[in-house]
């Protein structure tokens, strides 16, 4: 019996995400895991205008993510959001749903009673490599 290969861990941070206290996305295999993203603009600073701004830009940053590091929005395969108020779902839906054109991925949404930088929401997944 051959004994099992261990898939390989890939940890990944981007310039500009050097010194947070984790990894932008991990790859393990064909896998890749990105950390929590938030709507925060260029500069660092949330953007302005409301749960369906946050939304939008938190989307922009997992998209410009998973292209750089070999994924796709169509390649996402589990998200997992966060808001600080359940009463914004629907609004945060309206725009998320516009970013998956193919299918999907499972999900699962949950209420927090706070995120970093005073943030609305925070999106993470789980996507396949292209």
């Amino acid at each position: 019996m051959k004994p099992k290969r261990e898939a390989e861990v890939e940890y990944l941070t981007s310039e500009g995400m050097e010194g947070l206290p984790f990894s932008e996305a991990v790859r393990v295999g064909n896998v890749l895991y990105l950390s929590g993203q938030l709507g925060r603009d260029n500069s660092g600073k949330m953007v302005p205008g409301g749960i369906a701004a946050e939304t939008r830009q938190t989307m922009e940053n997992i998209k410009a993510t998973l292209d750089r590091y070999g994924s796709s929005l169509d390649h996402v395969i589990k998200v997992t959001v966060m808001l600080t108020d359940m009463t914004e779902w629907e609004a945060m839906n309206n725009v998320y749903v516009t970013y998956f054109h193919k299918h999907l991925p499972a999900r699962s949404a949950l209420g927090a009673n706070g995120l970093a930088l005073g943030a609305r929401v925070e999106i993470e997944c789980i996507a396949v490599l292209k």
